[in-house]
């Protein structure tokens, strides 16, 4: 069962660009370098890549041709990003592309003239990469994929398919993730409130400290969990689904991949349509637009998943107002 469903964001801006715009050609070969935040293996990732390249390709970019893309997988690990941005920025591209916070962070530090497109740095502003949303001002400009009050959606959903919870950890790694990792407190305080849950914040650094966390919530009753999306949860996105498994502590998650690999519930943004409009960007770029003209924009495309072979292993009966709202649900 599987449809898509387009939500636009408030205040969300898309711009449109005309591909006769870009008919024009650019000699010489442009180079780009691309920091991304999973393993190679990571069959999302793969297909944030096959987007990007593809969106180059129609406006005109060809891979041994006109262009050349120099890719680097991080996985999640903030040494590895580090040494691999000083690598991007050492073979002097004409454009860098960042896919996360994790992944943007040594890029923006290491190079303040080198234009950077980003994906998923969530409070950019706040975190001093760029001066406004409509004017980023520098060489960073990009696109969000995620705002504080998502937190709330992820709790409210979690509480209607296991109304029993009485307290509910927001797991996130304030090395990579934005705002050292405070980005969704507030909102998550507030929708704990509302729910009459206790609002936990559990700050993992390593695998042993996400396996403590789960384990103490594990031995308290009616507990619940949500992960925070960003590159450190993703890279141990099988050892969270696990641990949430073996001690049956009802999770959501703010990426697909989740959902599919079985985690109970996501809900987030279409992570590869924010990447082939991030392309766009570069395209532009590569024409000779500055970052600092580009406005930072929102996403415009968010999927709810639900696997229903997990909510049955936990015991629980999914509603059927989500399963209806659903843009897919996981037999």
């Amino acid at each position: 069962m599987r449809r898509r469903k387009f939500i636009a964001l408030l205040g969300s801006s898309a711009v449109a660009w005309p591909l006769a715009e870009h008919a024009q050609q650019v000699a010489g070969v442009r180079r780009v370098g691309m920091l991304m935040d999973t393993m190679e293996d990571n069959a999302e990732g793969q297909a944030r890549v096959a987007a990007f390249r593809q969106q180059l390709k129609q406006h005109g970019w060809v891979e041994a041709g006109n262009l050349q893309i120099d890719l680097r997988w991080g996985g999640g690990h903030i040494e590895r990003s580090r040494s691999y941005a000083a690598e991007l920025i050492g073979l002097i591209p004409d454009a860098l592309f960042a896919y996360a916070n994790a992944e943007l962070r040594p890029l923006s530090q290491a190079t303040h003239s080198i234009p950077i497109v980003f994906v998923g740095a969530s409070a950019p502003v706040e975190d001093g990469y760029i001066k406004s949303f409509a004017r980023p001002g520098g060489n960073i400009t990009g696109f969000t994929q995620y705002e504080p009050s998502m937190a709330g959606k992820w709790l409210a959903t979690l509480k209607e398919i296991s109304p029993a919870i009485a307290r509910v950890a927001l797991l996130v790694n304030p090395d990579t993730a934005p705002l050292r990792g405070t980005f969704y407190l507030r909102a998550f305080e507030a929708a704990a409130a509302t729910f009459a849950v206790e609002p936990i914040t559990s700050f993992v650094h390593n695998e042993s400290e996400i396996a403590a966390s789960l384990a103490a919530l594990g031995r308290q009753p009616n507990s619940g969990l949500i992960v925070a999306p960003e590159a450190f949860t993703t890279a141990n996105r099988e050892l969270l689904i696990a641990l949430a498994a073996r001690y049956r502590v009802p999770a959501t998650y703010g990426l697909r991949q989740f959902s599919v690999s079985g985690g109970l519930l996501s809900y987030g943004p279409d992570t590869v349509d924010t990447v082939r409009r991030a392309a766009t960007y570069i395209d532009r770029i590569l024409r000779g637009e500055k970052p600092a003209d580009l406005p930072v924009q929102q996403p415009t495309k968010f999927e709810f998943v639900v696997n229903l072979k997990t909510a049955r292993a936990l015991g629980l009966t999914v509603p059927d107002r989500l399963l209806v709202a659903g843009d897919e649900v996981i037999e």
